[in-house]
C-alpha cells in the first residue's frame, strides 16, 4: 500500500483513530510530533494546497475558540506565521506521501488520494474520523492527559 508521514498531536484520540483506520487499510505510517516539528512557511504551507485559509485551522484550538485568533480575518501569510508560532492552531493531522500533502482527515478526500475503507463511517452511527468525542475542552499542551483530543469537526468542502 502507501507509506504516509503522519504529523499528529501526541495523545490525541482522534489522531489515534485516524492512524488505526489508515493501518487497517494496509498503509504504513511514520508518525511525527506536529507540535515539536521545526515548521517554516516553506514546509507548512504546501499541506493546505488551494483550500481556503479558514480550512487550515484547528477550530478547537484554545486561541480560536476564545476568539483571540479569527481565521476568517487572516490572509495566508498571517495564518502560516501564527501556526508556526503556535502549532496547536494547525488542523490535524498533516499527512504526506508520494510528494502530496494534506491537512485534516476527511475520509472522502483521503480516499481520492490513497485507498481507504470508509464504509464504517457512512451512516453506521460511528463518529467521523475528524469529529471530536470530548465533551470538555482539551488541556493545553503543558497539561497532557491520556484522553487528549482537540480536533473539532470541520465541514468538508466537497
Amino acid at each position: 500500500m502507501v507509506h504516509i508521514i503522519f504529523y499528529e498531536k501526541p495523545g490525541c484520540r482522534n489522531n489515534a483513530r485516524q492512524k488505526d483506520l489508515l493501518r487497517a487499510a494496509g498503509h504504513t505510517l511514520e508518525v511525527r510530533d506536529l507540535l515539536s516539528e521545526a515548521w517554516s512557511a516553506e514546509t507548512l504551507r504546501p499541506f493546505f494546497g488551494n483550500r481556503a485559509v479558514v480550512e487550515w485551522f484547528n477550530r478547537a484550538a484554545p486561541r480560536v475558540k476564545s476568539g483571540e485568533v479569527i481565521p476568517e480575518a487572516l490572509d495566508a501569510g498571517q495564518a502560516v506565521a501564527l501556526m508556526i508560532a503556535d502549532p496547536l492552531l494547525i488542523r490535524r493531522p498533516l499527512m504526506e506521501s508520494g510528494g502530496r500533502r494534506m491537512a485534516g482527515f476527511e475520509p472522502e478526500r483521503v480516499e481520492i488520494w490513497i485507498p481507504l475503507s470508509v464504509a464504517g463511517y457512512a451512516g453506521g452511527g460511528m463518529t467521523p474520523p475528524e469529529s471530536c468525542l470530548r465533551s470538555s475542552p482539551c488541556p493545553l499542551p503543558d497539561q497532557p492527559t491520556a484522553a487528549d483530543d482537540d480536533q473539532a469537526p470541520v465541514p468538508a468542502p466537497w
